[in-house]
């Protein structure tokens, strides 16, 4: 990608579980939190963006386009054009490459763009056979219609559909996301022990983040409805105490017989909002802004369904060809904590050169994912996994990281439901 795009500052809501703290607050007011927060830190007169840019995988029924909503209640004047994106876990980073892409070919000098999910409001749904009812009933005109119509009713019409359920099964491999896992772990040999001391370092690492205030300047509070009586000002998933005997009691969740993966390995559902303020090089040299740093490349890539956890070596792969660079030249690196076992997965293939030359067409490994560089203040296993958000915290996460070590390189990546990897290429400024 060229020329390099600046990402001027960035912003998130505290993380909190599905059905917790922020479940009545909806995707658009969420969403709406941090765009006014991020234009507020930047100091940019609304009128200058040009354009607004939201992943968002739900996609809520009371806000379509949920990033024209968005934009126009965090009071951007109605001229600024938006639009929002999916493309399932991955949705957050697309908004950010859309709008860098936009910024490229010269459409946009300063694009708002992030993602949001309330998780605690995707909908329990009417299966086919009450929804055909319901139909019948409107189409009726007389009472003998409206009577036939009901006659047909039977207490198994009630019987709802999960739509997040539906969402986090991959209709063509036929598995859901924990069962892709469970793929890797039997694929690679993981064991339940290795996934459940993965699970331990991201708690522990998030926990001690949170102590030390790290995470705090990425962190706007949001509201506690509906009393609006006190500000949710932390993500609420990290448990400081979380111990290996804890996480040992859990059942598998996925396979309940020889499975590994529980609910202590793998990444909670989760509300949240992030949003970045991406500007061109020629804006910011016009304005005299010092940005928080530099997207400097871009990849995503395709792999089975099945296997789909292993949608960062893909990606990352891609990308380091791409740049013609290699992994040691990243000092922060951010992989998405969907399961330990597929970060373990992940770590054991960027490590493999038999993987790299069977899979990726690389004659050598891609390189070592060290506890050094990855994950350093914790991930989605203690933050949650927000899907439309998380790819955008994990840019927003890496930069932050990035400035306080006063500079270096930083790599975002994350597996993507569905058979697909995404990564970013981050420089500080």
């Amino acid at each position: 990608m060229s020329p390099r795009i600046a990402i001027l500052d960035g912003v998130r809501t505290p993380f909190a579980k599905a059905g917790g703290v922020l479940k009545e607050v909806a995707a658009d007011d969420l969403g709406t939190i941090v765009v006014r927060e991020v234009l507020a830190r930047t100091e940019l007169d609304p009128s200058m963006i040009d354009e607004v840019v939201i992943g968002n995988v739900a996609q809520p029924v009371h806000a379509a386009n949920v990033s024209r909503v968005i934009a126009l209640k965090a009071g951007l004047p109605a001229q600024v054009v938006a639009h929002t994106v999916h493309r399932n876990c991955a949705s957050g980073m697309q908004a950010l490459t859309a709008a860098a892409m936009q910024i490229a070919c010269g459409r946009a000098d300063l694009v708002i763009a992030g993602g949001v999910e309330s998780m605690s409001q995707i909908p329990l749904l009417f299966g086919r056979q009450m929804t055909e009812l319901f139909v019948r009933l409107m189409k009726a005109r007389t009472l003998g219609q409206r009577l036939r119509a009901l006659a047909g009713f039977r207490i198994s019409h009630l019987k709802p559909v999960v739509a997040i359920q539906l969402g986090l099964t991959d209709p063509v491999c036929g598995l859901n996301m924990g069962e892709t896992a469970e793929v890797l772990a039997g694929e690679f040999g993981i064991t339940r022990k290795e996934q459940d001391r993965f699970a331990l370092r991201s708690h522990r690492s998030a926990a001690a983040a949170m102590a030390s205030g790290r995470l705090d300047e990425e962190i706007v509070p949001a509201p506690v409805m509906p009393a609006f009586d006190r500000l949710q000002t932390t993500d609420d998933g990290p448990r400081p105490d979380q111990s290996m005997d804890a996480l040992a009691k859990l059942r598998p969740f996925f396979d309940r017989h020889a499975g590994t993966v529980t609910a202590g390995n793998a990444c909670p559902i989760t509300d949240g909002a992030v949003a970045l303020v991406l500007a061109s090089e020629r804006r910011v040299k016009e304005l005299g802004l010092r940005p928080l740093g530099w997207m400097t490349g871009h990849a995503y890539a395709g792999l089975e369904g099945r296997r789909m956890g292993l949608g960062p070596a893909f990606a990352v792969s891609a990308l380091l060809h791409d740049m013609r660079m290699e992994l040691h030249d990243f000092d922060v690196i951010e992989l998405n904590e969907a399961f330990a076992a597929q970060v373990l997965a992940n770590r054991m293939a960027f490590a493999s050169e038999a993987f790299a030359r069977e899979h990726l067409g690389r004659k050598r490994a891609i390189g070592d994912l060290s506890d050094e560089k990855l994950n350093v203040n914790g991930g989605a296993i203690a933050f949650g996994h927000p899907v439309g958000a998380t790819g955008a915290r994990l840019v927003l996460t890496a930069l932050r990281e990035l400035r306080r070590r006063g500079g270096g390189r930083g790599l975002a990546t994350l597996c993507i439901s569905g058979g697909q990897g995404a990564a970013i290429a981050l420089e500080a400024a």
